[in-house]
């Protein structure tokens, strides 16, 4: 059974949008701990939005990014769109009800990683099919900006681990309470 994990990136007033505000402390320690979230993942599970961005950017990014975007290019993409009609970049579009799709998708043996796409956190959080949150918080107050968590997103958790970087980003590993 695969399990779904969501890596997400917040400043400390939860803000999720244009993380440019993350730049000035991402460094090696970072870039190290999502290089293995990358390696524990078989598939992506995007949002429609994220999707069309990760396809935009990654192809051109894989020499610079070596096995990180050789993997990210390569990898299956389960993507969640209504809008969509041709599936590129090793992508298949979820059918029907995204969280039937989702669950579905958890009874074969695959790991899935979700990065950004914070619709789709939200509706699967509501549909209790996300079984790990590793967030990671940025010593940046935005003010306003699209938060992570929509209005009426409601889960208990349990408190799993987390670290501190050089930088001051703490990254947090929640799983459902």
């Amino acid at each position: 059974m695969g399990k779904v994990v969501a890596v997400e990136y917040t400043t400390l007033d939860g803000v999720f949008e244009e993380p440019a505000w993350s730049g000035p402390y991402f460094n090696e320690e970072l870039s190290d701990w999502q290089a293995r979230n990358l390696a524990e993942a078989d598939a992506l599970l995007l949002g429609r939005k994220t999707y069309e961005g990760f396809k935009a950017a990654w192809p051109q990014m894989e020499e610079a990014t070596g096995d990180f975007g050789v993997k990210m290019n390569s990898m299956p993409k389960h993507v969640a769109t209504t809008t969509l009609t041709e599936p590129e970049w090793n992508a298949t579009f979820l059918p029907g009800e995204v969280a039937d799709a989702v669950a579905k998708l958890k009874t074969e043996p695959a790991n899935l990683l979700i990065n950004g796409s914070a619709s789709l956190v939200n509706h699967l959080t509501r549909h209790n099919l996300i079984d790990e949150y590793r967030i990671m918080i940025f010593p940046v107050v935005q003010g306003e900006g699209r938060r992570l968590w929509d209005a009426g997103t409601k889960i208990a958790l349990k408190h799993t681990g987390s670290w501190t970087t050089a930088t001051g980003v703490e990254v947090v590993t929640y799983v459902p309470a």
